[in-house]
């Protein structure tokens, strides 16, 4: 019996991300996957189970690494507006700056719901975590005088996630850092 190849799985999983980021999941291959990695298709089983599991890790990933970012920066602290204004033109600048590839997680959406159940799962829990620390963000923005008490807090983090998932999007067809950044501007006027 032939011996699997060792492999880096942590690099395989950013190699992985990477890949299915570009492509997405239907137009990755097995193959593609096992080029890029430089493995075997035994060894890429052996470790994440399937493709599927693959994306999965990379999944995972993206919102360790990625989307957790984006929340760091809000909890960093700061006056609310000026705060979420970096926090979404950062995101501008990855879903214009990246070759139209968007978001990993809003790709997932668009690509793999409503028939894939465990990815659908998997994106609503990181943008329910997303939607609940911009929540307390605001709630404690409102509290100290800097947004308007007109509208629920928990109401304009829903709002302010939905947008940029629709952001997101229309950086890929539109990947003009300047369009969006002026959508950014429009956005925040919710919190007047």
């Amino acid at each position: 019996m032939a011996r699997l190849r060792e492999f880096d799985t942590d690099r395989a999983v950013q190699q992985a991300m990477e890949l299915f980021w570009e492509r997405g999941f239907e137009a990755t291959s097995v193959r593609h996957l096992t080029d890029r990695l430089g493995v075997g298709q035994g060894s890429l089983y052996a470790a994440f189970g399937s493709k599927e599991g693959l994306y999965r890790a990379a999944l995972e990933r993206y919102r360790d690494d990625l989307a957790a970012a984006a929340l760091a920066e809000l909890e960093a602290g700061g006056e609310v507006r000026s705060v979420l204004r970096a926090m979404l033109l950062e995101r501008v600048r990855i879903a214009s700056g990246g070759g139209g590839r968007g978001c990993l997680l809003v790709n997932a959406a668009a690509e793999r719901l409503p028939g894939d159940a465990a990815t659908g799962r998997f994106v609503r829990d990181a943008m329910a975590a997303s939607t609940a620390a911009l929540t307390g963000l605001l709630a404690a923005a409102a509290a100290r005088g800097e947004i308007s008490t007109a509208r629920e807090p928990a109401a304009l983090a829903g709002f302010l996630v939905t947008f940029l998932n629709g952001l997101l999007v229309s950086g890929k067809v539109t990947p003009d850092e300047r369009v969006l950044a002026g959508h950014v501007e429009v956005a925040l006027t919710v919190l007047d």
